[in-house]
């Protein structure tokens, strides 16, 4: 699909509450991740779902949230993602990070697709719709539910923060067609103001699910005051482990209706799919020296994934489902 407003093309994935049929397969699976388990061409179970948007993170695709997408799916939900342009694996650019608005347009965009289109509209509800977002993603699903953020916060936490996204706009590198390329330096203070400064806030979100939000420290804190619907902050580890670029508790207390949840044993990679044997070494033959398979405290991913996804899953069933379906 495209967004009309940018032109963009959009890469969508959908998964949903099906019956018996379909043929079976693995969604998200590659040499590094393991998949999760799926039916192409099932029947929808009959009825009105729930929809549930997802915003994966900075160089990340949405097949990477197949683990919470298919859970979300069997409690009911219907599940809609963009692989978003320039933020994705092998397709990423400093340059892009920051264009959140580029990223809500997006989403905003699935939900109309999706309402306008005669196999989905009669399967959707649109009165209850939520967003689950991962690291910018949870940035991208902040400035849906109305956060604003503030250009000059941002660049002034970069002056001191090297670390993270701060480090991601000076490392004059990107990646194009999975080819890792030279690019310039990003200077925050040259970007479009009015754009990342401007209000993203889709009025058909009811709820929303951040987990690890980037852009922690640039939100204008009048904007998550006028916050009216639930947001459910979660941060992957515990404390000091937690990184300034997404510590959350500050951001929950200053929304209305903000809850926070933390994840012990997990880091800011602990969102990312189960790694197979192997994986780590084969991430650093590739120059990735991240620790994308490593968890803190020798909890199995599989046992935080199953935590994250009752903290997720409770959160959207309390906020979509109480009056029953």
């Amino acid at each position: 699909m495209s967004v009309p407003q940018s032109g963009r093309d959009l890469s969508v994935t959908v998964w949903y509450p099906a019956a018996v049929g379909g043929k079976p397969t693995i969604v998200g699976d590659n040499k590094v991740f393991k998949g999760a388990a799926a039916s192409i061409d099932a029947p929808v179970v009959p009825g009105r779902h729930p929809l549930v948007l997802l915003s994966h993170g900075s160089g990340s695709r949405v097949q990477a949230m197949s683990w919470l997408a298919t859970e979300l799916a069997k409690a009911g939900f219907v599940v809609a993602g963009p692989n978003h342009p320039g933020t994705t694996s092998g397709f990423s650019t400093p340059a892009e990070t920051p264009k959140l608005w580029q990223r809500t347009a997006d989403l905003s965009a699935v939900i109309d697709a999706l309402a306008k289109d005669p196999a989905w509209s009669s399967v959707i509800d649109a009165d209850r719709i939520g967003v689950v977002g991962f690291s910018l993603g949870g940035a991208t699903a902040m400035e849906l539910s109305g956060a604003r953020a503030n250009l000059e916060a941002y660049a002034r936490y970069c002056d001191s923060y090297k670390k993270w996204d701060c480090a991601w706009f000076v490392s004059g590198v990107g990646y194009v067609n999975d080819e890792k390329i030279t690019v310039d330096k990003v200077d925050l203070r040259r970007i479009d103001q009015a754009r990342f400064e401007q209000s993203n806030l889709d009025q058909r979100i009811k709820t929303a699910v951040l987990a690890d939000p980037g852009l922690a420290q640039a939100y204008d804190p009048d904007s998550l005051k006028d916050i009216a619907i639930p947001m459910h902050f979660i941060n992957l580890g515990e404390g000091e482990g937690i990184p300034l670029a997404v510590i959350s508790d500050g951001l929950a207390k200053l929304t209305s209706k903000g809850t926070y949840a933390t994840v012990a044993g997990a880091t800011h990679f602990s969102f990312l799919p189960e790694c197979k044997d192997g994986a780590a070494e084969l991430l650093k033959s590739f120059g990735e020296f991240d620790p994308i398979c490593s968890d803190e405290a020798g909890r199995p991913r599989g046992e935080l994934h199953a935590e994250l996804i009752g903290l997720v899953k409770d959160a959207l069933v309390r906020d979509l489902m109480a009056s029953g379906q």
